[in-house]
C-alpha cells in the first residue's frame, strides 16, 4: 500500500496507474484547501475518503468516485466531514440519517419480506393489500415522516367508514415493518436511526377498535340443508372441498395446497404440509372421506387434490358460497367449516387433547399436553365419529354409501 502526497490535479489523477487485482494505493492531497483528503486506487476505481479518528476510533468516510466527481467537489466535501466530526459528529451516522430519508415505506416492507422468509407467501400479499389499501398514499413516503398523529388519523378514519378489522391489521402490519426498521436501521453505535415506533400511540391511547372474533358455525339442526345445497353444486370439485373442510376441520389453504404425494391411500392417510403452525399435521381418513379420495384420484390431472379439469388448483369461491346460501339459507364462510368441525366435535366428547391434534392446535403452555403422543391410529375413532355425526341425514348417508362403491383405484394401492 504506498502514500504518496501530491497536489491533486485533474491531468494527476488520471495519469495514476490502477492497482494490481487485491492491491491498494493511497494517495494524500498535498493542497491547503481540504488538508486530510485521500486517493485510494483499486484495479476498478479511484475512490476519494477522508480518514479521521472519532471518539478515538478510526472512521474512514468515502466521499465518491473520480472523475464522477471532480477534485474540487471532493476537496468541499472533505472540509465539510471534517467539520463535522471536529464538532463531534459522525459523518458515517449522518450519512445513514441521509439514506433513511430517502428509504420508503415500500421500500421497507421489501426489506422486511426478504428477511422474513418463513413468512407466508399470503401472508407476504395480504401485508402489500393491507397497507396499499388503507394508506396507499403512505407506501413512497420516507418512513421517518410517518408520525404518531398521521397513524392514529389513518386508522380512526379507515375504521369509522370502511372495517374496523382492515384498521387494525394494516397498524398491526405498519407496527411489524417499524420494529423490524429500529432493529435493521441503526448507526455506528448501534442506536436506531427510528426511535420512535408512531404505531405505538394506538396501544398508548387505547384507540385500537374492539373487533369481536366471528364464532358463526353451521348449527346441527342445519347441517341437513347445507349438505344438500353442496351436493346441489354443478362442480364437484367444490362439493368435494367444501365436504373435505367441514369433515377435517382444516384451513382453507390447507385443503387448497394438499397434494396427492401427501396422500396415503393404503395406510388411509394424508398429510398437511406446511400448515399454521409449521409442523406437518398427518390425520387418519373416514371411510367418507377415504371414498371421497379415491374418487378424485381416479380423474385425477394434476399433482393437486382439488384441481380443475386444466389442473389449476380451484379458486373463486364466491359464486359456489353465494349458491349454499341461497339454497339453503344458511349465511357462512369457508372457516365457519372449521369452526363448525371443532364445535360437533366438542358435542360428542371427543378428549380435548385428540381435538388439539385433530385441528393441529399449539400445545402453548400445557405441559402435560407434551407427555401425550397423538398417534394417527388413535384419532381415526375420533374423526370417524365426527364423520358420521355430519353426515347423520338419509340423503348423505346415500351419498356415502354411493361413494363406497366407485372404486376406480383400488384401495390397497399407494398415491
Amino acid at each position: 500500500m504506498s502514500n504518496q502526497a501530491f497536489n491533486f490535479t485533474k491531468p494527476g489523477l488520471e495519469a495514476l496507474p490502477i492497482s494490481e487485482p487485491g492491491q491498494r494505493l493511497i494517495y494524500h492531497d498535498a493542497s491547503k484547501q481540504a488538508q486530510g483528503l485521500q486517493l485510494r486506487v483499486s484495479n476498478t476505481a479511484k475512490t476519494f475518503f477522508v480518514q479521521k479518528r472519532v471518539n478515538g476510533v478510526p472512521q474512514r468516510v468515502t466521499l465518491g468516485r473520480f472523475p464522477e466527481m471532480t477534485i474540487e467537489q471532493a476537496r468541499k466535501q472533505a472540509a465539510k466531514v471534517l467539520g463535522q466530526i471536529a464538532e463531534g459528529v459522525n459523518p458515517r451516522n449522518e450519512r445513514k440519517k441521509q439514506k433513511l430519508e430517502l428509504k420508503s415505506l415500500k421500500d421497507v416492507l421489501d426489506d422486511y419480506l426478504v428477511t422474513r422468509k418463513e413468512l407466508k407467501p399470503r401472508t407476504k400479499e395480504d401485508m402489500f393489500k393491507f397497507l396499499k389499501s388503507v394508506c396507499p398514499n403512505w407506501l413512497e413516503l420516507p418512513l421517518n415522516k410517518i408520525t404518531p398523529d398521521m397513524v392514529m388519523q389513518r386508522h380512526k378514519e379507515h375504521g369509522e367508514q370502511r372495517s374496523k378489522a382492515a384498521a387494525n391489521l394494516t397498524m398491526r402490519y405498519l407496527r411489524a415493518l417499524f420494529n423490524f426498521a429500529m432493529a435493521q436501521y441503526q448507526n455506528e453505535d448501534g442506536k436506531p436511526l427510528i426511535e420512535v415506533n408512531p404505531v405505538e400511540k394506538l396501544s398508548q391511547t387505547k384507540a385500537w377498535f374492539r373487533v369481536d372474533r366471528r364464532q358463526t358455525v353451521i348449527k346441527a339442526h342445519e347441517l341437513g340443508a347445507w349438505l344438500e345445497a353442496v351436493q346441489a353444486l354443478p362442480k364437484v370439485d367444490f362439493r368435494d372441498y367444501f365436504l373435505l373442510v367441514l369433515l377435517t376441520g382444516l384451513r382453507r389453504e390447507e385443503a387448497l395446497k394438499l397434494c396427492w404425494a401427501d396422500v396415503d391411500l393404503e395406510q388411509k392417510t394424508f398429510i398437511i404440509r406446511e400448515p399454521k403452525n409449521h409442523k406437518d399435521h398427518t390425520l387418519p381418513m373416514s371411510d367418507f372421506i377415504f371414498s371421497l379420495f379415491q374418487r378424485r384420484k381416479s380423474v385425477a390431472v394434476s399433482d393437486y387434490v382439488f384441481a380443475d379439469a386444466k389442473g389449476r388448483v380451484i379458486s373463486n369461491f364466491r359464486h359456489a358460497i353465494a349458491a349454499i346460501k341461497q339454497a339453503s339459507g344458511i349465511d357462512f364462510c369457508i372457516h365457519d367449516l372449521r369452526r363448525t368441525f371443532a364445535t360437533v366435535a366438542e358435542s360428542l366428547d371427543i378428549p380435548a387433547y385428540a381435538l388439539k391434534r385433530l385441528l393441529n392446535h399449539a400445545d402453548g403452555g400445557d405441559v402435560t399436553a407434551g407427555y401425550i403422543v397423538a398417534n394417527v391410529e388413535r384419532l381415526r375413532e375420533p374423526m370417524q365419529k365426527i364423520t358420521d355425526f355430519v353426515l347423520g341425514g338419509k340423503k348423505m348417508k346415500s351419498e356415502a354409501n354411493n361413494l363406497k362403491k366407485v372404486s376406480c383405484i383400488n384401495s390397497g394401492s399407494r398415491v
